[in-house]
């Protein structure tokens, strides 16, 4: 069995292409955001930054716990995970396999985040859209782009292309066969 980070910035396919693979291979997966309160990031993301990033200050101890747990009882050749920031936090990167970054063109996932706050509102999205935006020009866009050069180091499959999610997983996928020995 062997645990795969599917990583990328918010908005670059993370979810629907593990949801996907999942289906396909007929394998568990987690989702970081699943696993996620108000501790799990820095109070301050832009000072955060500023003071260097260190994406071991990003605390998810109960998706480590789950991972653990399914890795404990899992049978099938997979376990997919959404890792965003791939083998870059300590916590995390000695029970992570492959690390697949979907290395997308910053304005494609922005406009994703952006058409998923319209398509599936909730009480405050439209209203968050405009906040969002404002925190994306002041620090958000920086911060996507070093997270991404820090997990691009340690990947071992990096997608650039737009591809739909169905072709994206296939090619994750063919990619694991011939690489999965």
């Amino acid at each position: 069995m062997k645990v795969v980070a599917i990583s990328g910035v918010s908005g670059c396919g993370k979810t629907s292409v593990i949801k996907q693979l999942s289906k396909t291979l007929s394998c568990p997966y987690l989702l970081f955001d699943d696993h996620t309160d108000e501790n799990t990031y820095p109070s301050d993301m832009k000072v955060w930054f500023q003071n260097g990033a260190d994406l071991s200050n990003i605390k998810t101890p109960n998706f480590i716990n789950h991972l653990l747990t399914l890795k404990a009882e899992c049978t099938e050749e997979f376990i997919f995970i959404e890792e965003p920031f791939g083998r870059c936090r300590a916590s995390i990167s000695s029970l992570i396999d492959y690390v697949v970054l979907l290395d997308m063109p910053m304005e494609v996932c922005l406009s994703r985040v952006i058409m998923r706050n319209i398509k599936h509102p909730s009480c405050d999205s439209l209203s968050s859209i405009p906040n969002y935006l404002s925190m994306y020009n002041d620090h958000f866009r920086q911060i996507y782009i070093g997270t991404t050069n820090q997990v691009r180091q340690s990947s071992d499959l990096i997608i650039h292309s737009i591809d739909s999610i169905e072709i994206t997983a296939k090619s994750i996928s063919n990619w694991l066969q011939s690489n999965a020995n």
